[in-house]
């Protein structure tokens, strides 16, 4: 969440990197936030300058009770003072409540390099690989999974419903080959730390790292325990440190997991429905770094770098996008996406978004670093992205790679975990 103190001494700044966002609601909501921070600070003032004259008011009548004086005039105003303390402290209390909760539901300030405009405005960073052009009759992946009979969207859609594919087969095999691969490449060559994480988390954890309370809709929730199934293993690696002050020597600390991931994707209806596009259940390997916030802008890159390589090792072509201010993520503060080509419906698409959420979650959540020099703790700098997420990754392989005999190479990389060097009818 913002720091409520640069509200208050960059006002006009952070509204104007706020409108970025093109959001009126955004403004509203940073009105009524200074408002409220405002009349705090100012009952603030009154309730301890009436604890004041109350403890003054209690010592006098001490004194003249000592001296057989009578004191009802001083005990009748400290009444008053009590009965006026009561109703500033259920005022502040309320003023309080509401000043957190809109500060919860203020999204992160857009990073200086984040270009302006809304969806379709990116700015394309870098390129990598050949498109499979049209000329080459390419063939939508859901054709190609039902031929080659490694993908059934009719029987997951009969035992869940519609966004829940069933994988069969190779087409299983190759799914868990792809998330082994990128655990060991990330562990093995990139330093990251594995973590298995529970697949449910609490409220705590999805305020934390933003989710909560805005996109409660889009969650998958249990009764009656009141959690919730992960729409990312960001949630709950995040979550580790979550209110803990971290040692300064340790940063950056560097965690990859895999989970399967459940998003009910209320917002989205009708779009992208097509086999495996748009799904309530996927797979996803997640990479999460802890930063020194004069690192963050580095270590960025660093971990953007390391899911790109996930894609190159693929052979996948792929275009690095930085995301405008108009279409950032609500926490987020400057987002890579990765997006790989689709020859099958003629366009790209996201299987990784790597993003730097500045202090903002470190806020939510109470996450903190002892510096050395001076043995105060500040707030970390918290990064995340997919490295990557599947199912598009699957898209990609299933169309990029379809050979002319209608079957799918298999990428070297993958070879020694399918065990099997292409996808044929079976």
């Amino acid at each position: 969440m913002i720091d409520v103190r640069r509200l208050r001494s960059e006002a006009d700044a952070v509204r104007e990197a706020l409108a970025r966002r093109e959001d009126p609601e955004v403004g509203r909501l940073l009105d009524r936030v200074v408002e409220n921070d405002r009349r705090r600070r100012e009952l603030l003032g009154e309730v301890e300058t009436l604890k004041q004259r109350r403890n003054e008011t209690s010592r006098e009548i001490g004194q003249k009770k000592r001296r057989g004086e009578p004191a009802d005039g001083l005990m009748a105003e400290m009444k008053s003072v009590a009965e006026t303390i009561r109703l500033l402290d259920a005022e502040l209390a309320e003023v309080d409540a509401t000043l957190q909760s809109d500060l919860l539901s203020i999204p992160n300030v857009p990073d200086q390099r984040v270009p302006a405009g809304g969806e379709g405005d990116f700015e394309t960073v870098r390129q990598w690989g050949e498109p499979r052009s049209a000329a080459e009759q390419p063939e939508p992946h859901w054709e190609i999974g039902d031929r080659l009979g490694c993908l059934d969207l009719e029987r997951g859609s009969k035992i869940t419903g519609s966004g829940f594919p069933v994988l069969i087969g190779e087409g299983a095999r190759l799914n868990r080959a792809l998330i082994q691969f990128m655990l060991d490449l990330h562990a093995g060559e990139h330093g990251y730390v594995e973590v298995a994480p529970p697949f449910l988390v609490n409220r705590d954890s999805l305020l934390g790292t933003g989710q909560l309370p805005k996109f409660e809709e889009d969650q998958y929730r249990t009764e009656p325990d009141d959690l919730f199934l992960v729409p990312t293993a960001e949630v709950p690696v995040t979550n580790l440190h979550r209110g803990e002050i971290l040692d300064e020597a340790r940063l950056p600390i560097a965690y990859v997991a895999y989970t399967p991931c459940f998003r009910r994707e209320a917002g989205a209806a009708g779009r992208d429905t097509r086999g495996l596009l748009r799904v309530h259940q996927f797979d996803k390997v997640e990479l999460v770094r802890f930063t020194r916030p004069a690192e963050s802008a580095d270590q960025l890159e660093l971990l953007t770098r390391h899911a790109e390589t996930v894609l190159e090792r693929l052979e996948l072509p792929y275009r690095r996008i930085l995301l405008p201010a108009g279409d950032l993520g609500f926490a987020n503060a400057i987002t890579y996406d990765l997006e790989v080509w689709s020859p099958g419906v003629d366009r790209w698409l996201e299987v990784s978004s790597c993003s730097s959420y500045t202090d903002y979650q470190a806020r939510r959540a109470g996450i903190r670093y002892r510096e050395a020099s001076s043995g105060r703790p500040e707030h970390v700098h918290t990064l995340n992205g997919s490295g990557v997420a599947l199912a598009r990754t699957l898209v990609a392989i299933l169309e990029n790679r379809r050979e002319s005999d209608g079957s799918v190479s298999i990428p070297d990389a993958l070879r020694p975990y399918t065990g099997f060097d292409r996808l044929t009818v079976s």
